[in-house]
């Protein structure tokens, strides 16, 4: 069809017979809708990161209060042992003979070390086996008579630590090495 101007009328309009300019005055409904809908959801976007933020400050005090129970129950084990090495240090080097303040400081060392290995602390104590360097530090080599004495340690000089599989202090050490 044919306007009265001899100009065609869009085929959409015809068929639904609205007139020209008909879309244009159902805009500023459609965009009221349409900027509701944008406030909600930018309304929604900042009670969420509200939300979030509370969440991530709620997590992170809650880790430091666990962290610090955790802290306190290790003081805890502790205190036995300083309770012990207090009376050492208080024994009368008069009277007390040196068996008997070795005796106690054993038996403080012995309560120490059960409180930490309690609490999760694993000595590495590697005499005789391999020489494995994410455990241990070699601080010096001795010569082998054997190929197969070769990367063997030989002597700890000073225990390694791990706490919980994380490595603390690894164990240093003297390894045989084997020259051919």
């Amino acid at each position: 069809m044919t306007e009265a101007h001899g100009e065609p009328t869009p085929p959409e309009m015809e068929a639904e017979g609205e007139a020209p300019g008909a879309e244009v005055e159902g805009a500023p409904a459609e965009l009221d809708i349409l900027q509701r809908e944008l406030e909600a959801l930018n309304d929604r976007h900042l009670r969420l990161a509200a939300e979030f933020d509370n969440y991530r400050k709620r997590i992170e005090r809650e880790r430091a209060e666990v962290w610090a129970r955790a802290q306190g129950d290790l003081m805890a084990r502790l205190l036995e042992s300083l309770d012990d090495l207090q009376r050492v240090a208080e024994v009368d080097a008069a009277t007390a003979t040196s068996e008997s303040v070795l005796e106690g400081a054993q038996l403080v060392e012995k309560k120490l070390r059960h409180a930490l290995e309690s609490a999760g602390l694993e000595p590495i104590d590697p005499t005789g086996e391999f020489f494995n360097p994410e455990t241990m530090e070699a601080l010096m080599t001795v010569p082998a008579e054997h190929p197969e004495e070769d990367e063997i340690v030989l002597d700890v000089f000073q225990k390694g630590y791990r706490f919980k599989n994380q490595l603390l202090r690894p164990a240093r050490v003297r390894v045989k090495k084997y020259d051919s």
